[in-house]
């Protein structure tokens, strides 16, 4: 099985990418987790992407706050799939974070899910090493049909409740 990488621009970034890291062991996903900097390490973040299919991942997972070049600048150096969590910061609530990721040029494509949404990115993530894992697929179905069981569950307590 593909690895899925998991970068942070900063390592204040961790609590975020925690939850990203918790959907992958759930699902037996191996991974990797670094802190590499688009603007204080961008050689290292370079040289990470560059050899990134030859290391034996299968995604990219890119987590940044405020510029939030990385997931861009990860994307420019590798043809795997790149999924941006722009971070929440303190200044703006992470919408500069969110439009730095999402405004790519055309040809170098970065998936971005919400701020804050690493639990989405690991999940995308899942799905793209999915397509060719039937054994991941499956998991990602019975993941998908314990969901909606617990909303329909929800739904009847909510029902029940306001029956009339």
């Amino acid at each position: 099985m593909k690895k899925v990488a998991i970068i942070m621009g900063s390592s204040s970034d961790l609590g975020v990418v925690r939850k990203a890291a918790e959907v992958l062991d759930s699902f037996s996903v191996p991974y990797e987790v670094h802190v590499y900097s688009a603007h204080r390490t961008p050689e290292e973040a370079k040289q990470f992407a560059q050899s990134a299919r030859d290391n034996g991942f299968g995604a990219i997972i890119a987590a940044a706050g405020k510029a939030a070049h990385l997931a861009g600048a990860i994307a420019a150096n590798t043809t795997l799939p790149v999924i941006g969590i722009p971070v929440k910061s303190s200044t703006l609530d992470g919408i500069d974070a969110l439009l730095s990721t999402v405004q790519m040029p055309t040809g170098i494509p970065v998936a971005t899910v919400a701020i804050d949404g690493a639990a989405n990115a690991a999940l995308l993530s899942v799905e793209i090493l999915a397509v060719e894992d039937a054994a991941l697929a499956e998991k990602l179905s019975q993941k998908r049909a314990a969901d909606s069981a617990k909303v329909l569950q929800d739904n009847a307590s909510v029902e029940a409740e306001f029956r009339r």
